[in-house]
């Protein structure tokens, strides 16, 4: 009998000790759904408008410079082409966001929760207020990043198609840019034409110097170096005045 009892008393322990762990755990988990929602803080309200919120949900968080600084409270769709989205943010935050502040939807990495990221403004605006509706900048769609990187893939192989065809021409023999590269007749022809235009360069030199110490030219020569030292001096007398 004895047993009986000393057994009773050990179980109404055992229950009272679960429901005093799923009481406190319960409390817990009210305050840390509470604490995400600003439940039990002190907040205020900002509104913004977006074409198309892209995916973002009531409990979302808002960011400001990366850090948490509130939730999305309620999203009301106002026409085909306006999304209303008021924020919860804590009061203690409302001196770093200005009037000129604006809201961007993002995404927590590649594929995660939508967010709200809020800009700090300039200093010459004054601080918002509580129900203040602030501007917003159009979110990037991830559909949009992912045409866009289907077109730069295409592109990558559209080229990479063209540079095997030409290297293939190039190491069977053909093309412009094979001759160039093993044509000895081809190179022989280009050294000698390069030294013909050497010479060339040369005898023109040659007949310029002759030209300058000739007796017709030499005058015309003369002044028009006398022209040219003459401009120089005026351009330095400008500088110097400046």
């Amino acid at each position: 009998m004895k047993t009986t009892k000393k057994s009773n008393v050990i179980n109404r322990w055992k229950l009272g000790l679960m429901v005093s762990v799923g009481i406190v755990i319960f409390i817990l988990g009210i305050f840390i759904i509470g604490r995400q929602q600003n439940l039990f803080g002190s907040t205020f309200t900002l509104k913004t408008v977006f074409n198309s919120v892209s995916g973002l949900q009531v409990g979302n968080n808002v960011r400001y410079n990366g850090i948490n600084i509130g939730t999305v409270s309620d999203i009301i769709l106002m026409n085909d082409t306006t999304v209303l989205v008021l924020m919860q943010i804590e009061k203690n935050k409302k001196e770093f966001i200005r009037k000129n502040s604006r809201c961007l939807i993002s995404s927590e990495g590649l594929m995660g929760d939508k967010v709200v990221l809020i800009s700090s403004g300039t200093t010459n605006f004054t601080v918002v207020k509580d129900n203040d509706l602030i501007l917003s900048d159009p979110a990037v769609e991830m559909d949009e990043i992912v045409s866009s990187l289907k077109n730069t893939v295409e592109n990558a192989e559209i080229i990479t198609g063209e540079v095997a065809v030409l290297m293939y021409k190039v190491n069977n023999g053909k093309g412009t840019i094979n001759r160039l590269l093993f044509d000895s007749t081809l190179a022989k022809d280009m050294t000698a034409t390069m030294e013909n235009l050497k010479e060339g360069s040369e005898s023109l030199n040659e007949s310029m110097d002759a030209a300058k110490n000739s007796v017709l030219l030499r005058g015309a020569f003369r002044k028009q170096k006398k022209e040219e030292e003459k401009k120089a001096r005026e351009e330095q007398e400008k500088k110097e005045k400046k």
